[in-house]
Parts: C-alpha cells; structure tokens; sequence
C-alpha cells in the first residue's frame, strides 16, 4: 500500500474549541481542541491539511481536503469499483479515475453472520448518483449495516453536489414502476441488497455479478430475520419478457437487460408475467429538498444541519471516523477521516465528530463508513499515483463500496 504521512509542524495554529453535545442520557461530550499542523496544496481549489483534536479520550489525529467548489476547474463525483455490488480499496478507486484526492464513502454489507449461505454483496447501504446518473436506491432503514441513525434519520440520506456545484444534504427517495398489460406495480428496490417485504426489486447491469439471493433476506423492521423463499424473477429485454426463475439468481446482468425480483406478494405479480408479455419498467430518485439535478450523491447519516449538531448524537462509542461537510452555503466541500490508530487510543464519538466538522467551518455534515474503512487519499502535483494520507486500521486499506472524488483540471 502507497503511504505518505506528513509530519506535524512544530508551530501549530491557534485551536478552536469543540462545542459539547449532550446526549439522551444527559452526559456532556468533552470539549477540546482542534489545531492544525501541515498544508498542502494539490490543485488549485483542492488543499489537504493534518490536524489533531482533544477528546474524552484522548488526542486524535485526522486529515482533511478542503475543496473550492466555486472553481469551475474542480468538482466531485462518486467512485465505485464499476458495478453497485463490489468492492475495492479507495486508493484503487482514485487511481483508476484520476482522481486528486478522496475518501471512502457509505456503510456497507460487509457480512451475512445472520443468514447462513448467503453471501455478503459488498453493495452500500444508501443511494448512489454518479456523473448524474442514479445507480441504486436505498435499503429498508431496518436492513442497514452500521452503527444506530439518529431519531428521525434514514438509510435514504444523502450528501450531494447539484449541476450548481452547490452541496447540500438531502433524501433520496425511490419513485418507480412495474407497468405490464394488466396494470401498474410500485417498484420497491432498484440495485439494492434488500428488498421491502412484499416488494418488487430492478437489477440492472450496474448491479454487478454478486447473487441476488441477499435481497429477498430480512424484514422491514429486523436485518436479523429469515430468507423469503417466496420468490420469482423475470428478466426484460426491449420492453418484453425473456425469461422467468422461482428463484433469485446471480451473475452479471447484460447490458440493456432489466431483472425483476419479487418476495411475497411482489412474486405473485412477476408470476402473471410470461415470455414476450410487454412489460416498462421505470426507477427514478426523488429529492426531497433540491431543484436542481445531482451531479454526485452518496449515502450518510448526518450529524451536523443548518449549523447546529442533531441531538441525541452518541457520546459514549468512540471509533475512526470518515465524514464530509460543507460551508459557505454549499460552496466550500471538507472530507475527513481520523487515523486508524484511534481505533486503540482516542477516536471521536458522533457527538465529537459533529463539533469537529463544525470547527473545521462546516454548517452541515454526514458521518460516512469508520473503522477498518476510513481512508483518505490525496495525489501530489504531477504524480502518478495517489498516496494513502491517513492510516488505516490495521495498517491496510479495506475495499469499500464507494468513496468521494476529487477532480481538478490540470
């Protein structure tokens, strides 16, 4: 793995003071604070700088890149490994892109230790725009994996950048339909690892080869409960029927194919279907606050809007973490991730993790993937390859689903 870690400057910058976060139980998140060490600049419009921050437990060290979106020569999109359904390390997916600098992005099915036999898919929990386009939608909030929402949040929040390079915090929500001779059907999941009960979901070829068993397994309200083995799929190829399954089935779909999987009462609908029967399927992700298009959205749970922390923030877990915010009305993006060395040592609870962003100048903010998955990249000018700024836990990149790129011309 490529590694370059730059040492702290001996004369450090003022620090800021991390607001606390009280937490259900009334405890008070530890103040402390944020002062930063070496900058660099990558591009124009892209800096990376370190920094160390006061914790209840302990110091932590952490990087960040601040981009300038404002700069017609920068943007940001999604990397993915090039199908929903895989994975690779975050250096991988910056090099492939060339790609400036990025982070691992959203939480992800990672393993299946409650369904015996079936097959983690490596799939993000969340939805996933990339150059504009929609690759999935979200998981039913009870099927995710990774730490607890706070009250009122769900697996359909996203952090995006509209075609008005403005960043902003967002839910995307599927709105789509099953439309045959006989009538129309909601679609309940689009290139996702779970599918609602009763549902009917659409695989596309940006699924990827992973088997689809995954996504007729839990429920609504437990990742925990059993497989459906009420199932049936049907294939589409140019607005008509090709083939029909009982059962859920894997390897990659072709180009210009569209597989529908149904569970429980989604599968008797597919079953009124037979080859060369007309059938149009259409997906869409809704926003609920933009209007205008995403150029770029990925999952995370926020923890930081409209310039206050959310409350009911955990104070107590503290781990490696990944985040991204932005400032300056959407115009100014920051992307985070601590050392893994924190993992045994200090690390920022979600509370910490708020005020952290908060001080770094974001008005509001998602925790992305921790742990093993924390990853911050960055490519030196004129470089061939990116080098790994942070250090990941374990000394090693983990393959993540997705990151966050950052692109500037020249």
């Amino acid at each position: 793995m490529r590694r370059r870690h730059v040492g702290m400057c001996a004369a450090a910058l003022a620090g800021a003071v991390i607001a606390g976060t009280a937490a259900a139980g009334g405890a008070q998140a530890a103040a402390g604070a944020v002062t930063y060490g070496r900058s660099e600049r990558l591009a124009r419009g892209v800096d990376y700088r370190e920094f160390t921050a006061d914790s209840a437990n302990g110091v932590v060290h952490g990087h960040v890149i601040t981009i300038d979106l404002r700069d017609p020569r920068v943007r940001v999109d999604l990397l993915t490994p090039g199908t929903v359904a895989a994975r690779a390390p975050v250096s991988q997916l910056a090099d492939t892109r060339r790609a400036t600098a990025a982070v691992n992005g959203d939480f992800f099915d990672i393993e299946e230790s409650q369904h015996p036999g079936v097959t983690p898919t490596g799939s993000s929990v969340g939805p996933e725009i990339g150059s504009g386009r929609p690759l999935k939608a979200a998981v039913p909030t009870a099927q995710r994996f990774g730490p607890g929402l706070p009250a009122g949040e769900t697996t359909r929040d996203v952090l995006g950048v509209g075609t008005d390079r403005r960043a902003r915090l967002d839910t995307l929500t599927l709105h789509g339909r099953v439309r045959t001779a006989a009538g129309s059907y909601p679609l309940g999941g689009f290139n996702q690892y779970a599918l609602p009960v009763g549902g009917t979901g659409a695989y596309t070829a940006d699924w990827g080869a992973a088997p689809r068993g995954r996504a007729v397994c839990g429920s609504d309200t437990s990742r925990a409960a059993g497989c459906s083995t009420d199932t049936y799929e049907v294939a589409v190829r140019a607005g008509r029927v090709v083939s029909v399954a009982e059962a859920p089935g894997a390897g990659a779909v072709p180009r210009g194919t569209t597989v529908l999987l149904g569970r429980d009462a989604g599968a008797d609908t597919l079953r009124t279907l037979r080859p060369g029967d007309r059938v149009r399927v259409d997906e869409h992700l809704a926003p609920s606050a933009a209007h205008v298009p995403y150029a770029f959205a990925v999952g995370g749970f926020p923890v930081l809007r409209a310039g206050a922390p959310l409350a009911g923030l955990d104070d107590r877990t503290a781990a490696t973490r990944t985040a991204a915010g932005f400032g300056d009305h959407g115009r100014t993006l920051r992307l985070l991730a601590l050392d893994g060395s924190a993992e045994a040592n200090a690390g920022l609870t979600v509370a910490e993790l708020a005020g952290v962003m908060q001080e770094l100048g974001c008005d509001n903010a998602v925790n992305l993937d921790g742990g093993g998955s924390s990853t911050l990249v960055a490519r030196d000018p004129g470089a061939g390859a990116v080098t790994v700024r942070n250090h990941p836990a374990g000394g090693v990149e983990r393959p993540v689903a997705n990151g966050i790129g950052v692109f500037a011309a020249g």
